[in-house]
């Protein structure tokens, strides 16, 4: 009986042997790909974060969108050679355009408007004859020649339903 129990733990041992055998290659391969991995991959999160429920879609390309509406108007790069030039602003469309702007009476000026995103805004403009229209945000600009200028000139946005982006504005001297 012992050369039984010898006979089966040698066959036992062999087999175990064959098997390691066969295991340290795999394991040595898993080993060295796991310690060429870049530890910063572990700590990055798999899920993508979700963004803050006051956070909307329209805020987060506020930038882009007053880029273009500046761009629109060619108040991105406005410098003290231009003796045209008067004032500009750029507003979030929720918020609107509630600018009061103090002329020399009398002259006449160019007041460009834009709106850069999605849907509508109601443009006021405080005029002898006030003027009162619907834009859309576009992208496109609005101008409006201003003949006999009042003392102060009031230019006033509102979104309409649903409106979001940026808009801006812009007063020039009328090139004579």
């Amino acid at each position: 009986m012992a050369l039984v129990e010898h006979k089966l733990v040698t066959t036992r041992r062999k087999h175990l042997a064959n098997g390691a055998a066969v295991a340290a290659p795999i394991l040595a391969v898993t080993l060295l790909a796991g310690c060429s991995s870049n530890p910063s991959d572990e700590a990055k999160p798999t899920e993508k974060p979700r963004p803050s429920p006051t956070a909307s879609a329209p805020a987060n390309n506020e930038g882009a969108l007053g880029r273009q509406a500046k761009a629109a108007l060619g108040t991105q790069s406005i410098d003290d050679s231009d003796h045209l030039f008067v004032e500009s602003g750029l507003e979030r469309v929720s918020d609107g355009i509630h600018a009061e702007s103090p002329l020399p009476r009398g002259r006449s000026y160019e007041l460009s408007v834009v709106c850069s995103g999605k849907g509508k805004v109601r443009l006021s403009v405080s005029l002898k004859s006030p003027l009162v229209q619907t834009m859309d945000c576009d992208g496109v600009p609005v101008r409006q020649r201003i003949s006999d200028s009042p003392s102060t000139l009031r230019i006033d946005t509102s979104a309409i339903s649903g409106a979001s982006g940026m808009v801006a504005w812009r007063i020039d001297r009328a090139a004579k």
